[in-house]
């Protein structure tokens, strides 16, 4: 399930936004698309134009209630609104269902294959993209109020190689047993995998700079689009993510 809305304060439009010359929205279509344990890909939008969008990609498109599209509505309320659609349109149980952002232009159908991979064949309950994170965290209650340190001592300087690894959410890909998220209402239950991601693609479209960087940064991770999975409606044997 990929939520796409059409309103956007910090990039008007946003999903929409042409990422060397492709949609956000399609971007993400593509990728999903590409990842061969994903079965279906659905996009939940307020918009038409974003529906006919996705659906040219490949993906069907489903009306998101106005209730569910404002600033304020969490990703899970969608993903639970579009699950509880997608079984009863298709009348099929969905085992492990995915939430994958437009707004990661450079998320890659490897990212989205691990995180589906890991859920689907047991190894998780729910899973997540995660780059290797080396850095110092600082964090300051105001702009001009003395700062603390979040994930080290100050006072101790060890080398890169010394510190434990942390793990930096991406924010583009998560899978989910179907059961234990409608049970938990949130997308991390149970045991939770994180499955590396490529911290040289790490870029979350949240303000105009975001996108400015990632039109300059698509002439060095592009590479020539898969051609598109041709989609069945046959439910395999197993677990069935959506």
């Amino acid at each position: 399930m990929i939520p796409a809305r059409g309103g956007s304060k910090g990039v008007p439009g946003k999903n929409l936004a042409e990422v060397a010359g492709v949609p956000l929205v399609a971007r993400a279509v593509r990728a999903a698309l590409a990842a061969p344990t994903v079965t279906d890909v659905l996009v939940s939008t307020d918009s038409e134009e974003i529906a006919a969008t996705a659906r040219a990609a490949g993906a069907d498109a489903l009306r998101r209630p106005a209730a569910l599209s404002g600033d304020t509505a969490s990703s899970e309320a969608a993903v639970l609104h579009a699950l509880d659609s997608f079984e009863e349109l298709r009348s099929l149980t969905v085992d492990v269902v995915l939430l994958v952002q437009c707004t990661s232009p450079f998320l890659t159908p490897g990212d989205i294959e691990g995180v589906a991979a890991a859920v689907a064949g047991g190894a998780a309950d729910s899973a997540l993209t995660a780059a290797p994170f080396h850095g110092f965290l600082w964090r300051a209650p105001a702009p001009d109020a003395a700062a603390t340190g979040v994930n080290h001592d100050p006072a101790v300087r060890p080398r890169r190689q010394d510190r434990p690894l942390d793990l930096l959410e991406t924010g583009a890909a998560y899978a989910m047993d179907a059961t234990g998220f409608r049970a938990a209402r949130h997308r991390f239950f149970g045991r939770v995998l994180p499955v590396p991601a490529d911290p040289a693609r790490v870029l979350e479209v949240d303000d105009p700079h975001d996108l400015a960087r990632a039109r300059a940064l698509a002439p060095l991770f592009d590479v020539p689009a898969p051609r598109t999975r041709t989609r069945t409606r046959i439910r395999t044997e197993g677990r069935h993510p959506s």
